[in-house]
């Protein structure tokens, strides 16, 4: 009987767990009876990915914060390291958490397993020198943007941009006012979506700002409504206790829903940390406010690396200041208040920006998840 071939793959949160899993869809085209271990989310394990623990314990970032979690990541790459070596896969998989999983990468090639990165750190924004470290741990960069692959290139680092498995499973349609209906929100009412992250870290620097200018707001414009989607048990408690404190009760005005897809499509504005998310309103083609703050010693640190002009991912794809972000300091009641206000006085001022949306969201499409799987099956050859 032949054995089964095998992957080690590791995601280490939501947006790392979607694209493991439409991977690992795409390499069951080229190895139909391929077997999958390592760290996953939900969507992982229903296909059957072995997850050797909880993916929410990845789920940390900045330069200082994993501090407080180092013997625990330690643990948790040495057993990783170990069950691989074991097990001997034709591949590792690492996708996203850049600084665990390429890490893990480095052991794991040294010994002489392939590696393949899956979404590119941001190398090209800060800490370039990173390049020769990712050079010695990577037999292939899978990047997401095409604006991303010319540092590897220069350097000699096996890169193929697949683009995003988002852009295809988002159509072009518009499903507003189907999802309102199923929201009981009629057209015509005035929808702002809060999403302050899907990090405790990002909720704690984020929700108590958005739901004070939300409250500010309603002074001005009573009939609008927030909705505010969270993504997991954990982050809707956290949530949950913001709205409390604020002494905002859970209504029409003020909706948690589990669903960031349907939160953003029945959005006039969305106002968001920046992120993954920020790539799904800009393929819903939403308006949007970007607000991006960290814990003071790592924006300390990080701001003094960042060698890109815009932080927004939208900014960044378009290559120019489409949409307003907000970082650090400037993350403020009333800055929030003063942007919102006048989305509301001048719905049509992003309307530019929603055509760019659209050219972006074209140039993305294109089987994301075939393409990765192909370049891996091209690298692997067997």
């Amino acid at each position: 009987m032949t054995k089964p071939i095998r992957f080690a793959i590791v995601a280490g949160e939501k947006s790392g767990d979607i694209l493991g899993a439409s991977l690992i869809k795409a390499l069951r085209e080229h190895y139909p009876d391929a077997e999958f271990f390592g760290v996953g989310g939900p969507s992982m394990l229903e296909l059957g990915c072995e997850s050797l623990t909880p993916m929410d314990r990845l789920s940390v970032m900045g330069f200082v914060e994993p501090l407080g979690r180092l013997p625990e990541l330690i643990r948790l790459k040495n057993r990783l390291e170990k069950r691989i070596l074991e097990e001997k896969p034709v591949a590792f998989i690492g996708i996203d958490s850049p600084d665990f999983n390429l890490r893990l990468a480095s052991k794991l090639h040294a010994q002489g397993i392939k590696t393949v990165h899956y979404v590119s750190p941001s190398v090209w924004a800060y800490r370039q020198k990173r390049i020769f470290k990712i050079k010695r741990s990577i037999d292939l960069m899978l990047t997401l943007f095409p604006f991303e692959t010319e540092i590897y290139k220069q350097h000699d680092v096996p890169v193929a941009c697949v683009g995003h498995p988002l852009a295809d499973q988002i159509s072009f349609e518009d499903n507003k006012s189907i999802y309102r209906a199923e929201f009981g929100i009629r057209d015509n009412e005035q929808v702002i979506t809060l999403m302050p992250g899907s990090r405790g870290g990002e909720i704690k620097r984020l929700t108590a700002t958005f739901l004070e200018a939300a409250i500010n707001l309603l002074r001005r414009h009573s009939q609008l409504k927030f909705i505010i989607p969270y993504s997991g048990i954990e982050a809707k408690a956290q949530i949950s206790n913001y709205l409390k404190a604020a002494n905002i009760f859970e209504s029409e005005q003020f909706r948690l829903v589990d669903n960031s897809h349907k939160a953003i499509s029945v959005s006039d504005l969305v106002v968001m940390a920046s992120g993954t998310a920020t790539l799904e309103g800009l393929l819903l083609r939403r308006p949007m406010i970007i607000c991006y703050k960290l814990a003071p010693i790592t924006y300390a640190i990080g701001s003094r690396l960042l060698q890109v002009p815009f932080v927004g991912l939208p900014n960044l794809l378009a290559g120019k200041k489409v949409i307003p972000e907000y970082l650090q300091n400037d993350v403020t009641v009333n800055n929030l208040v003063a942007e919102i206000d006048s989305f509301i006085k001048q719905p049509d001022s992003f309307d530019e920006a929603l055509g760019t949306f659209a050219e972006i969201h074209a140039s993305l499409r294109g089987g994301a998840s075939n393409k990765a799987a192909a370049a891996i099956s091209k690298m692997l050859e067997i």
